[in-house]
């Protein structure tokens, strides 16, 4: 039975549908309207394998903040949703990918408590199009916060701002990915000593 996840988030400022299915194929219908913000979504779903609709409707009027912010707590949000019960993952996932000259580590627990620690590069461009550099970060404490997972991101060197924040979203994406997996030795069984997460 697949994990599917569906929110909805609306606001003054914005309008958010995120639909997330964790035992898809990398399937992605994604649209916020910040375009390099679009291909790492892109990025997330097809090297998750997750099945990701995003469709957002933001105050681009008067920048990309909120469009950003609000789709990564409605994506965390939906992904826990997704998650369920976690009885029988494998819970724990880390993902090292480097694109060209930048590399990120990514090493995720999906333990019910949220908890960001982020490293990236100095001086890195402030600017990819219409998408603040800054903003890499919050989309990761967003994301933590709805989906109540302990993530770590270190990205130790990088030059290219689009290849640093790239390889960001590749290596989560992967990490996700293997945590939330199934784990054929532990079926019915929750990966926790505490009996919840």
């Amino acid at each position: 039975m697949s994990r599917i996840g569906r929110v909805e988030r609306t606001t003054k400022e914005t309008s958010v549908l995120v639909e997330m299915d964790l035992d898809g194929t990398g399937k992605t219908d994604i649209s916020t309207g910040v375009g390099f913000y679009d291909h790492m979504l892109d990025q997330l779903g097809r090297h998750g394998l997750f099945d990701l609709t995003v469709k957002t409707d933001g105050d681009l009027h008067i920048d990309t903040h909120h469009t950003i912010e609000d789709t990564a707590l409605a994506l965390g949000a939906a992904f826990k949703q997704a998650l369920g019960d976690k009885v029988g993952i494998y819970r724990f996932g880390n993902c090292t990918v480097p694109l060209d000259e930048s590399l990120a580590q990514v090493t995720v627990d999906l333990s019910g408590r949220p908890y960001l620690v982020h490293t990236e590069p100095e001086g890195m461009a402030p600017m990819i199009g219409s998408y603040d550099t800054t903003m890499t970060r919050h989309i990761l404490e967003s994301f933590v916060a709805q989906a109540q997972v302990a993530l770590h991101v270190h990205v130790p060197y990088g030059r290219n701002a689009h290849h640093i924040v790239e390889c960001q979203f590749k290596a989560l994406a992967r990490a996700l990915r293997y945590a939330a997996e199934r784990d054929p030795r532990a079926a019915g069984i929750l990966p926790s000593t505490k009996g919840a997460l």
